[in-house]
């Protein structure tokens, strides 16, 4: 053990810790911008910084390690001064007219500058002009960039797909796109995990907000809206409402105050979803286990474009199931229109998503029936745009006939859920019983890679479940090397799943994953209904209009073919 002294306390900590670290074992809370633990430790900000006995200059806390018999102060005049100024040399650079900008209120640099009790800038402010394309999904505003790296080490270490990069040198040096690349010719696959870990503004969704309200404008238009399953886990967040009041049925009801005409829940078409995926998987079973297997979910939009990009060889391994937004969007504009005898032209579908690769899903393909996607943020500043009390708003239900779900599609907003709920269906579907409806919580966890075999009562099966690119590359790459043999794969491309994912709340110290995924786990302990076979309102649309899964109209309406994009949104 390594024995140190920091303002006055005695620590003992393991050797190679770093003095960041050694102060939280302490309990000293010492300032970081650019940190991110075991991704981004290079000290770029320098407002960690402390003073260390016999160390003439302040160092960098995140990356030195502690020595023993070392000696650091952490608030002193010194310490505080320098990164006071360090604080003020970035903020000369970056755009701070905080009142404009999309992070305002949870901008780390905000915070801080509010901390530090900052009232000037002594220096000359100049910073990068913007000229980023409005039409993407992913927004890049140059004048808010910090350079602190965030982004450019999530998309290289945590997803591999490299999108960013320090580009110039010297006075110019700058975060752009790798090798100065239009952006629509990246390998992004809109994940947006660059989004929730930027501390500032530079990096953000289209906002899409003004689309919806036109839509809601229309006159003689009937406005459907769904709501993604891990939304309802945390759009309380930002409100600052416990989650024990900021439910779902509270969400339906501030949804319909808006002036939806129809509010669905997506779990609902997640049920729907298990329907099919887990059909055409005792399909490529029955017919052959080495050909198109494993087969891989499909529900996950970054996933599927990181295919599209990067191993266009893998498509036809992928479910051709839709996702269970694009489910619903497509039952809305045919089924639905049906019912209430209008033309599908009518109806505006707008989805409610925790990400912003939902964004892009609508583009893929001419049969898409979703008409515009806000992430779980811009429907909180929809929220606050429309000056609503929520505390005045009353619960509602979810409308029928898409307003039921079950918890194996509740489930499916966390890393494993979908794998879960669809093996509860298949063992179903193979033994004409249920399983416990816990049978096969081994894979759940958050763990970012998993694997194993699963008993489907007599069939069994290799399962792995992945989250994170750069677990879903090391997981292709030994399929494709015959490393590894699996029958069945559950891929999302942000760790830990939906609850993480690229539009979620951002909270400017870490994300509250664990606590999301435990809730949608508790929301399916609870659910009277645990499998999706069992929803009474996916059993009647099978009954009255799609006769079974996987018949010649699920095909039509339910299914997508998996294409490589050459013009990207």
């Amino acid at each position: 053990m390594v024995e140190l002294s920091i303002d006055g306390i005695n620590v003992s900590v393991e050797p190679k810790t770093t003095i960041l670290d050694a102060a939280k074992k302490a309990g000293i809370n010492i300032p970081t911008l650019c940190y991110l633990k075991d991704i981004n430790e290079i000290g770029a900000c320098r407002l960690c910084v402390v003073e260390v006995e016999g160390i003439e200059r302040c160092l960098t806390a995140c990356n030195n390690i502690v020595l023993d018999g070392m000696v650091v102060k952490t608030n002193t005049k010194k310490v505080i001064t320098t990164r006071e100024n360090n604080l003020k040399l970035i903020l000369s650079q970056h755009d701070f007219n905080c009142a404009t900008c999309i992070r305002n209120g949870s901008c780390k640099l905000q915070k801080l500058a509010e901390d530090f009790g900052v009232l000037d800038v002594p220096f000359d402010v100049e910073y990068e002009k913007n000229n980023w394309d409005k039409k993407y999904v992913l927004q890049r505003n140059n004048s808010k960039c910090i350079k602190c790296m965030r982004c450019v080490q999530v998309c290289d270490k945590i997803q591999t797909t490299s999108v960013w990069d320090v580009v110039n040198t010297g006075s110019k040096t700058s975060v752009n796109t790798k090798g100065h690349k239009e952006f629509g010719s990246t390998n992004c696959v809109y994940c947006g995990q660059c989004v929730i870990k930027c501390p500032v503004g530079a990096l953000h969704e289209r906002d899409d907000i003004k689309k919806v309200l036109e839509l809601k404008a229309q006159k003689d238009k009937i406005n459907i809206v769904q709501v993604a399953p891990a939304v309802r886990t945390s759009y309380g967040e930002i409100l600052g409402i416990d989650k024990k009041i900021a439910t779902e049925k509270k969400l339906a009801g501030i949804l319909k105050f808006i002036g939806f005409d129809y509010v669905f829940d997506t779990v609902f078409t997640a049920d729907m979803t298990i329907m099919e995926e887990g059909t055409e998987l005792l399909k490529r079973l029955e017919n052959n286990r080495e050909k198109k297997l494993p087969m891989f979910t499909s529900c996950c939009p970054g996933w599927v474009n990181f295919v599209k990009n990067e191993f266009p060889e893998l498509l036809p391994q992928l479910s051709t199931a839709r996702s269970p937004q694009g489910m619903l969007g497509a039952i809305a504009k045919s089924y639905y229109a049906e019912y209430l005898k209008v033309n599908k032209e009518d109806i505006n579908v707008i989805s409610i998503m925790p990400c912003l690769a939902k964004k892009d899903e609508i583009t893929w393909d001419d049969t898409n029936n979703v008409d515009v996607v806000l992430t779980t943020r811009e429907l909180v500043r929809l929220i606050k745009l429309l000056f609503i009390d929520i505390n005045k708003i009353e619960e509602k239900e979810f409308d029928i006939p898409f307003g039921i779900g079950t918890g194996a599609g509740v489930i499916f907003g966390s890393i494993g859920g979908v794998m879960e709920a669809a093996l509860r269906s298949a063992y179903y579907l193979l033994n004409k019983k249920n399983p416990s409806a816990d049978y096969f919580k081994d894979v759940r966890g958050l763990d970012g890679y998993k694997e194993g075999k699963v008993d489907l009562g007599g069939t069994v099966l290799n399962v792995a479940v992945v989250s994170g690119l750069s677990n879903a590359r090391k997981l292709i790459k030994q399929v494709l090397n015959r490393e590894k043999i699996y029958d069945f794969v559950e891929v999302m491309a942000c760790p830990s799943g939906c609850v993480n994912g690229g539009g979620q709340p951002i909270n400017i110290y870490e994300q509250n994953v664990k606590e999301r995924s435990d809730y949608l786990y508790e929301l399916d302990k609870n659910n009277k209904i645990r499998f999706s076979h069992e929803n009474p309102q996916v059993i009647d649309l099978y009954k009255n209009y799609f006769i079974e899964p996987l018949s010649n109209i699920s095909h039509k309406l339910l299914h997508i073919e998996h294409k490589v994009r050459i013009e990207r949104s």
